[in-house]
């Protein structure tokens, strides 16, 4: 099997210096006069609506240190120590430029800062925390991409990758590999690996899915494919692809994690009324306020997130 990898690291260590044009829906969420606000039953920045919808799942009252991972901006982290005063949090991140981001927004809250590799984070300093969080940016991690040789950061041995598509397998007994097509999210395996291994408690993961599916309901509105394996994302200066869950979701598993899975649309409903059903129709929208609506509405369909609660 031919194998290249794509990792974003190069990039997010060297060349990153704005968000800008990589619109997260957290961060499109952020002002608040977005219109992305206006289309949800409830106006509330990200980390807001995120937080009331865990706190029906995890017991917040018995959370004293939280990790987030690759916080961009830090406003989820923001949000969350401002709902939850008694939560320790300390953040990790591979780009200096993010973190230094991450200092302006968490000032006025005491928080631990580091800048590392989670690929590279000793797997013993994780199992103190209570929750982990890693939203929007799984699929920023290292990724075979299927049927190229060239290797695209040589700082990434293709072969020990490689290895570790065995080591799964046969471990969680999975397929990696049998498709020759198919594309494999291997950093994202491996990290939610580590995180389950270190015996955190709740753990929150995000990103495209490749396997997500529009629902009945909002069909006649929005429609993308559900192709079932890992698609690439052109960005400015990288790529990215999108998440195999299912994957993911069977190793935490079977290290006895409970799991919840589901759209982004399950905490940011939308308010599907007229103005939405008309974006949404649109086969070129009119207004830029329209094309915003339209690509937000897509990602809360396109992106899934994964719950898990360590088991007992």
């Amino acid at each position: 099997m031919k194998y290249s990898i794509n990792s974003t690291a190069d990039y997010h260590q060297h060349d990153l210096n704005s968000l800008g044009w990589e619109l997260t829906v957290c961060n499109s969420l952020e002002p608040v006069d977005s219109p992305c606000r206006k289309v949800l039953t409830a106006s509330y920045s990200f980390g807001k609506h995120l937080y009331n919808f865990l706190k029906e799942i995890i017991p917040f009252h018995d959370i004293r240190s939280i990790l987030e991972i690759g916080g961009g901006m830090g406003y989820l982290m923001r949000d969350f120590l401002t709902l939850n005063h008694q939560m320790q949090a300390k953040m990790i991140d591979i780009s200096p430029f993010l973190l230094d981001k991450q200092k302006e927004t968490l000032q006025s809250f005491k928080v631990d800062f580091e800048l590392s590799d989670i690929l590279a984070f000793p797997q013993t300093a994780l199992s103190g925390f209570d929750l982990a969080v890693m939203n929007e940016n799984l699929g920023d991690l290292p990724t075979l991409v299927a049927g190229q040789e060239k290797e695209y950061d040589s700082n990434v041995d293709i072969a020990v990758m490689t290895q570790r598509l065995d080591y799964f397998n046969k471990k969680y007994k999975l397929s990696l590999g049998l498709n020759e097509n198919e594309h494999i999210n291997i950093g994202a395996i491996d990290v939610v690996e580590k995180l389950c291994l270190a015996g955190i408690k709740y753990i929150f993961l995000s990103e495209h899915s490749c396997e997500a599916v529009v629902p009945e309901l909002i069909n006649p509105y929005l429609s993308f494919p559900s192709p079932g394996t890992p698609e690439m994302i052109s960005l400015k200066g990288h790529k990215e692809f999108t998440i195999k869950f299912s994957y993911l979701k069977k190793i935490a598993e079977m290290l006895n994690y409970k799991i919840r899975r589901g759209p982004f649309a399950d905490f940011l409903p939308l308010n599907l009324n007229d103005k939405v059903k008309t974006a949404l129709r649109l086969v070129t929208p009119f207004n830029d306020e329209q094309e915003i609506i339209r690509q937000f509405a897509y990602d809360l369909y396109k992106y899934e997130y994964l719950i898990l609660t360590k088991g007992r």
